[in-house]
Parts: C-alpha cells; sequence; structure tokens
C-alpha cells in the first residue's frame, strides 16, 4: 500500500491497571507475538521500534523488545512502531521534563524552547506526523494516543474490532483517505 511508517497503539499505561492476569497474559503475548514474527519482520525488511515506558515491563518483556528492536534495526521498507506502556500525557510530560533539564543545564535557552523543540524530544521524533488514523471498534475517542502528533491527521472511524481487522478494511480506509482534501487549517485554492 506504500505505507513507511505504520503505529500500533498495542498497551496504553492505562492498561496497566487491568487485573493482573490478564496484564501476564498479554505481556506473555507480546513475547510470543516477538519470537514468532522477528524473523519474518525482518526478512520483510521491516524496522521495529517501541515507543513508552518500558522501565515498567518485565524483564522477558522488556528483553523481546530489545530483541525484536536490534533483530529489525536497519529494516528500511516499513517501521513499526509499537506504542507499549505508553500514554500521550505522559510523553508530552516526558518532553518538557527533558527540555526543562537542558535549559538547567545550560544547553538551551528557555526562549529557544518552542514547538520544533517540543517535537524532537517525542518518541515519534524521526518520522512526520501521521496522515491517517484508523480507529476501531467504533470509538470516537483519541484514548491518549498521539495527542501531539494527531493535530492535523484524517480520522477514519471503522466499526471493526482491532482483532478482525482484515487487508480490506485496511484498503477501505486507505481509499476513504485518499479522496479527502487535506488543507493543514488552510482554505483550498
Amino acid at each position: 500500500a506504500g505505507l513507511e511508517v505504520l503505529t500500533l497503539f498495542a498497551f496504553s499505561d492505562e492498561n496497566w491497571q487491568r487485573p493482573r492476569p490478564e496484564v501476564d497474559a498479554l505481556m506473555q503475548l507480546l513475547e510470543e507475538y516477538i519470537a514468532r514474527e522477528e524473523r519474518e519482520l525482518k526478512e520483510q525488511g521491516v524496522a521495529v521500534h517501541v515507543l513508552g515506558e518500558r522501565a515498567r515491563l518485565g524483564p522477558g518483556a522488556r528483553a523481546a523488545v530489545e530483541r525484536i528492536e536490534d533483530g529489525t534495526r536497519g529494516g528500511e521498507r516499513l517501521s513499526l512502531n509499537l506504542c507499549i506502556s505508553y500514554s500521550a500525557r505522559a510523553e508530552l510530560a516526558r518532553a518538557a521534563r527533558l527540555l526543562a533539564e537542558e535549559v538547567v543545564r545550560g544547553t538551551k535557552r528557555l526562549e529557544d524552547i518552542d514547538e520544533e523543540a517540543l517535537r524532537e524530544k517525542l518518541y515519534t521524533a524521526p518520522w512526520r506526523d501521521p496522515d491517517l488514523l484508523i480507529r476501531t471498534s467504533g470509538e470516537h475517542r483519541l484514548s491518549n494516543f498521539l495527542l501531539w502528533q494527531l493535530a492535523y491527521t484524517e480520522l477514519y472511524i471503522s466499526p471493526v474490532l482491532w482483532p478482525d481487522v482484515t487487508r480490506h478494511v485496511l484498503f477501505q480506509a486507505i481509499l476513504d483517505y485518499q479522496r479527502r482534501e487535506r488543507r493543514f487549517g488552510k482554505v483550498a485554492a
């Protein structure tokens, strides 16, 4: 489909509040997925990046995350970003904290903090903002996902639950996106 970057919200920071057996099962699933898919992702030229608060991951999940990132490093066909233990609000607070630390150290002046300076501290700094957000399960909310990055992203709401998303659903969303006129706050010519 010509996608260069695909970012998936796999496990939110809020998901840690779920019952412990469910969280453990999801972390086990993460480890199994990585073990099963790493080789094919590498062969397909996919570079996997995990965005989020890794310190909360258990040793097995953290090792699996590091293994898939190392094993797929250099992939040039697709950047696959997995948001795990991720919260957009926490990401913004982290970015502000990193900028404040630079000001305290004297490596950045307060007046140099602008939108670009903040953007450079986000997990997604290496990539441009998303063009399209596909929101599954018919929900009409962002659920604390990429709040800064989604400012001018086109939204596509699908009633399909995430586990049931097919290639057809993906292409429906892309075709819908292609029919849109993106103005980024400007008036059409």
